[in-house]
């Protein structure tokens, strides 16, 4: 799995760029077929948001989420792939 972390009006720091990853990691223990993960984050002045796309076998998918935390953002954002990984494995295997 490859990923990729950058970052708009904000510097991707060792720690963040380290949490991601951590994050990230829940999603390959569902679905093996992750090929790439490309994570954006963004802050503006009251909100931060982070959006993410990952590619798997046969699909492309985009979440993202915004709060008043970077690192709850990410959370928020990893729950989300979560869920539409889960849904598309199940799709899959259905087939």
């Amino acid at each position: 799995m490859q990923i990729t972390i950058s970052g708009h009006h904000v510097e991707v720091t060792d720690s963040i760029r380290e949490y991601v990853t951590e994050k990230l990691a829940r999603i390959k223990r569902h679905f093996e077929q992750v090929i790439q993960v490309t994570v954006i984050l963004q802050v503006d002045k009251l909100a931060q948001k982070a959006e993410a796309t990952v590619q798997v076998n046969g699909a492309t998918l985009f979440a993202e989420d915004t709060r008043e935390n970077l690192y709850a953002a990410i959370d928020g954002l990893v729950d989300k792939l979560d869920r539409q990984i889960a849904r598309h494995k199940e799709k899959t295997l259905g087939h």
